[in-house]
């Protein structure tokens, strides 16, 4: 086992380091996550000299924090276009990089995005009630589309998403950036090779403070609370930790320690998530509290990921001790495998319908805590 991990450890930091490489150097990362080089040191298929044009719609925190600083730092795609409600926000978007007055967009122009070239894929990245409009309107536009987590607020517009991007023959991805996180790639490779044999209990948490007058406490544009934000990383993290989907769930919310800032959406929800056999994962989060953690019980032992879904920061251990994982930039490696893609015709590993069932399991998880009783899941 030591010799896999320091094998994993080089790849990692090779791959981290290649980032920065030229153009001849660039790596590609496989499905679980490791770099590699075509064998005579050529580019792999995928990594090609024009950079796929990425538009972001929706110029909040994530854009300007995140994504935006990651697309300085991609292989296979780069930032092109902005799309904008708030006017204020185009100048200096354009300034620091370098975007042209043809390519900013707002939302009432949207749709003439369909003319511009220079525009591949368009990520959405606004409140949640709005991924579904801008998806289906991408896809009729003639653009590829990721869409940020949670994909939508129901099931039936999930649906409407996957369903507008095949009619239109265009790919659809989920923003789930840590499916290229090597951490949680690893928690990933135990769930499904059984590398600790059968996985007994999972505990996942995430949670964190929520400032008043956001979004994000408004149910008609988020959806819900803490559950649509920060619980769909335990859903997810306890789906690939057990390397199943779940089959029931049992759900509570928690007390209201402020009602007026909690008054549309939940404060905590804690649920317990059933897998085919006897795993089970407990699960906990919440607006009002810090939390982050990924733990796997089997039948060999222990591993756990603490801090387990920020952007940066994972740390990882396993019954051998720290998993020796260096962090990446997940949101660069995320967009530069979907325009790898895009380019090679391959289906995308984080794709609409992942993003569907994870909203079915919401849902169950919301009608668990009202009527107080578990719910089937089917997905």
């Amino acid at each position: 086992m030591a010799n896999k991990f320091e094998r994993r450890q080089f790849l990692h930091r090779f791959g981290q380091a290649a980032i920065a490489l030229p153009a001849m150097q660039l790596m590609h990362w496989d499905a679980m996550g490791t770099p590699a080089l075509a064998g005579d040191g050529s580019r792999l298929a995928g990594f090609q000299d024009k950079k796929l044009g990425i538009a972001l719609v929706g110029l909040g925190q994530y854009s300007e924090k995140q994504l935006a600083p990651a697309l300085q730092k991609t292989l296979n795609c780069k930032l092109t276009a902005i799309v904008t409600g708030t006017p204020e926000k185009v100048a200096p978007w354009k300034e620091k990089y370098k975007i042209p007055d043809k390519n900013v967009y707002h939302y009432q122009n949207f749709d003439s995005i369909r003319d511009n070239p220079d525009v591949d894929i368009v990520y959405v990245v606004l409140p949640n009630s709005l991924h579904a409009e801008y998806t289906i309107r991408a896809a009729k536009a003639g653009k590829h589309v990721i869409c940020e987590k949670p994909m939508a607020t129901s099931v039936k517009d999930c649906e409407a998403m996957i369903q507008a991007c095949k009619q239109a023959g265009k790919m659809l991805s989920i923003g789930y950036r840590l499916h290229f996180e090597p951490h949680n790639l690893t928690v990933m490779e135990f769930g499904k090779k059984k590398t600790y044999g059968n996985v007994k209990k999972i505990v996942a948490i995430d949670s964190q403070e929520m400032e008043k007058g956001v979004w994000r406490l408004d149910r008609e544009r988020a959806g819900g609370g803490p559950l649509m934000d920060l619980g769909i990383y335990c859903v997810q993290g306890a789906i690939y930790a057990a390397g199943a989907n779940p089959i029931r769930v049992s759900a509570k919310e928690g007390p209201k320690t402020d009602v007026e800032k909690f008054a549309e959406v939940e404060q905590t929800i804690d649920f317990q998530l059933e897998f085919p056999g006897s795993a089970i994962a407990n699960c906990h989060t919440s607006y009002a509290e810090s939390g982050n953690l990924l733990r796997v019980e089997a039948e060999k032992g222990q591993y756990e990921l603490e801090p387990a879904f920020g952007y940066e920061g994972i740390k990882g251990k396993t019954p051998q001790g720290s998993m020796g994982l260096e962090n990446v930039n997940q949101q660069a490696l995320q967009m530069d495998d979907f325009a790898s893609c895009i380019i090679n015709k391959k289906p995308t590993r984080v794709p609409g319908e992942m993003g569907l069932r994870d909203v079915k399991i919401l849902m169950a998880i919301y009608e668990a805590a009202r009527n107080g009783r578990p719910v089937a899941i089917s997905v």
